[in-house]
């Protein structure tokens, strides 16, 4: 398997993106926004950071980056894809993922260790965990407040598209939602950085599942 990491103006974990694929045993390259192929590829990582230096606001700009058309392709393909913070905030600015991430409630940059529940477990970014297991990855963000109507959660809940929420609400998302997926199952997004979380050293190795999920399902259905 070989991982897709996109770097923008302003990424800043596409590192962590890249290590935590090779800790994964895949290979991983570095793809720059202006390509407009993933040719090649099984896998896309999209990284935090502040694509365009968040102007409009998070990932508006990176929306229309060259690469982004590739990204839409991949996923209608049904091939994996994972945008963790600002990651996530692209992937829902191209519709790949519904709601919207809006300024926390705090108006305050929140950066700390946060406990997760793993409301579902049976996706291919989370079948090696538990159902309710607690895991913990790292926040880092400005504008992780999870927005959606009534509406669209209700549809979220009913298709079981909600994989992660937050123990301790950091920035005020609609009811602790913390990571979702699309309804082919193919395409997830994150505030928390699982990335960040693969090494004990670091305080926390609760996102290696995460990407071993990824790369096995993916064998499983390729291999």
């Amino acid at each position: 398997m070989k991982f897709a990491v996109l770097k923008f103006p302003g990424s800043n974990c596409d590192r962590d993106m890249y290590n935590a694929a090779l800790k994964s045993d895949v290979e991983a390259e570095y793809v720059d926004y202006r390509n407009t192929s993933l040719d090649g590829f099984d896998g896309v990582l999209i990284p935090g950071g502040f694509s365009f230096g968040d102007y409009l606001r998070s990932g508006a700009m990176a929306s229309v980056a060259p690469i982004t058309e590739a990204v839409k392709q991949f996923a209608k393909e049904g091939k994996p894809v994972l945008g963790v913070c600002n990651g996530f905030q692209i992937l829902t600015e191209i519709g790949l993922l519904p709601g919207a991430l809006l300024h926390n409630d705090s108006h305050l940059f929140v950066s700390r260790n946060e406990s997760l529940r793993v409301v579902n477990h049976n996706t291919a970014f989370t079948n090696l965990y538990n159902e309710d297991e607690i895991v913990v990855y790292p926040v880092a963000h400005g504008e992780g407040h999870y927005y959606c109507t009534q509406d669209m959660y209700d549809r979220l809940e009913a298709n079981n598209q909600i994989i992660l929420k937050y123990v301790n609400n950091p920035n005020g998302s609609f009811n602790d939602i913390a990571g979702i997926i699309n309804e082919q199952g193919n395409v997830c997004g994150m505030m928390p950085h699982p990335e960040r979380a693969i090494e004990p050293i670091l305080g926390t190795d609760s996102g290696v599942k995460l990407f071993q999920a990824m790369v096995n399902s993916w064998r499983e259905q390729n291999v």
